[in-house]
């Protein structure tokens, strides 16, 4: 399980960073879904990352694989690399 503390300052790192940031005060906020995903909540993104071990893998290339996947179809737990 990752810490909730941890969870309220994760944000997407494509959503946050350069010439990508999207406006606002907040942006890149996740969610936790199925204990084991956090789900980019900016409307244009659908980026996914995966948590193995109860470690975020918050690198922007991970987050791609899985745009085109539903959150519905996301496997649990994460596939190993």
């Amino acid at each position: 399980m990752v810490d909730p503390e941890l969870l309220e300052i994760l944000r997407c790192p494509y959503c946050v960073s350069g010439e990508t940031r999207k406006p606002g005060d907040d942006p890149g906020r996740l969610e936790l879904v199925h204990d084991c995903w956090l789900v980019c909540q900016e409307p244009d993104c659908g980026r996914k990352y995966p948590i193995r071990d109860g470690i975020p893998v918050m690198l922007i290339e991970e987050g791609e694989k899985w745009i085109d996947v539903a959150v519905e179809d996301l496997p649990v737990p994460p596939p190993s690399e």
